[in-house]
């Protein structure tokens, strides 16, 4: 059985977070707990590394519930320091990014899906946040300078694309030496079955286009990146169970935090 095209995998993921994102939702209802790539509610969101005060404190309808960790947790993000954002959906890890780089750094977004380009441009303008912007663009084709970025993050986005080297490449190109990446997304644990594998729709759920650690840390080290490390998250595999109910997905799928340096 043959797999998906990479045009195939694109579209299922461009019409999936295109429906997301026109949904007239608030925080956390942006997506279903059998949908994947989901945390449908705050008491997962809070096992999965986001406070209180990071759910009340982003604009309301920013927070789709979509991603698998929090990234910023691992950021360590400074005061100044430019960062970018892998698929950034409604915005919600550029606000708090925003907040934490200060009125003298700067924070880009960027998504392939001109719907959540333009909910997240709303929700800038809704919370006054003028050190954020969001640019329309594929992860494999960055609308960005080189060498211009301190930090990029990214929540559950990669495992979506087609061409994860090309993406990584992208991201080591657009860094600046001594860059860091701080990464939450899917990792494998073990083989997934066929029938999922080659299931376009599984991509476009966070489920078929997930790496192994080791798939994950030789992507890295052939990119050039250094101080590699992958934390997986065994917390995760309660919200993960929900996305294929009666599968046993969490037992072959589980989150993770992966963090690199450019040097």
């Amino acid at each position: 059985m043959s797999g998906p095209t990479k045009d195939q995998i694109r579209r299922h993921v461009r019409n999936r977070y295109r429906q997301i994102a026109l949904l007239e939702a608030d925080a956390g209802a942006g997506c279903r707990s059998s949908s994947g790539c989901c945390a449908p509610s705050p008491e997962i969101s809070h096992r999965l590394g986001y406070s209180a005060e990071d759910l009340s404190g982003a604009p309301e309808g920013s927070y789709l519930g979509l991603g698998c960790g929090n990234p910023l947790a691992a950021a360590e993000l400074r005061p100044g320091e430019t960062v970018l954002d892998l698929g950034s959906g409604g915005g919600f890890d550029c606000f708090l990014a925003a907040r934490r780089v200060g009125e003298n750094g700067r924070v880009i977004g960027v998504d392939m899906t001109p719907e959540m380009i333009d909910r997240a441009r709303a929700n800038a303008a809704k919370g006054g946040y003028s050190n954020v912007e969001f640019r329309l663009g594929e992860i494999e084709h960055l609308p960005v300078a080189d060498g211009s970025v301190d930090v990029i993050l990214s929540n559950c986005v990669i495992n979506l694309s087609p061409d994860k080297p090309q993406v990584l490449r992208e991201a080591y190109r657009v860094l600046k030496p001594g860059g860091r990446l701080a990464i939450a997304d899917v990792v494998l644990t073990a083989e997934l079955p066929p029938e999922l594998k080659n299931d376009p729709d599984a991509h476009s759920r966070c489920i078929a286009g997930a790496l192994s650690v080791e798939d994950w840390k030789l992507a890295l080290e052939q990119c050039g990146f250094t101080r590699i490390a992958i934390e997986t998250k065994d917390e995760s595999r309660a919200p993960v169970s929900d996305w294929l109910p009666g599968t046993r997905l969490e037992d072959v799928i589980v989150s993770a935090v992966i963090k690199a340096e450019k040097p």
